[in-house]
């Protein structure tokens, strides 16, 4: 019979499907909500403030036999910027990439200000990325900029 040592994780391999490491714990429900993976009908493990040599804690979601779309992946950089994506085939990961922030984020992140048309009418919001490194967006329609420690979901 078979025993684990006590370092490796006892989670089972993915045949198929995406892998999304390095999520920071305090993301990790947000980044799901965000992929909106509760509406799968697939296998999904998650992990939640696992040990990492890289990060101190992480989270990581493991989703059976599917493949997001690289522009779904990429709204995740918006609260998990050094998440990376594992692609698995046939138990290998056939690529691994980090997440990548878009220049324009739409329908994601409430606008802050009250006065904007996004709060005010049934339309999506609309922000450019205009500091990638200090995640500094900008309402497109207000102009009215919002900080990584203002961003609202929606």
């Amino acid at each position: 019979m078979y025993k684990l040592k006590k370092e490796e994780l006892a989670v089972a391999a993915l045949e198929n499907g995406t892998v999304i490491d390095h999520i920071p714990t305090q993301s990790l429900f947000k980044v799901v909500n965000l992929l909106g993976i509760k509406n799968l009908k697939n296998s999904v493990t998650i992990g939640f403030n696992l040990d990492s040599s890289k990060c101190g804690k992480k989270g990581i979601i493991k989703v059976a036999d599917v493949f997001f779309p690289e522009e779904t992946l990429n709204r995740i950089a918006i609260i998990a910027p050094n998440a990376v994506i594992n692609i698995i085939h046939d138990y290998e990961v056939v690529e691994k990439h980090a997440v990548t922030l878009p220049d324009d984020i739409i329908g994601i992140v409430k606008c802050n200000n009250p006065k904007c048309i996004t709060n005010n009418e049934p339309m999506k919001t609309h922000f450019h990325v205009v500091d990638r490194n200090n995640m500094v967006l900008k309402c497109h329609y207000c102009e009215r900029p919002v900080t990584e420690d203002e961003i609202v979901l929606k």
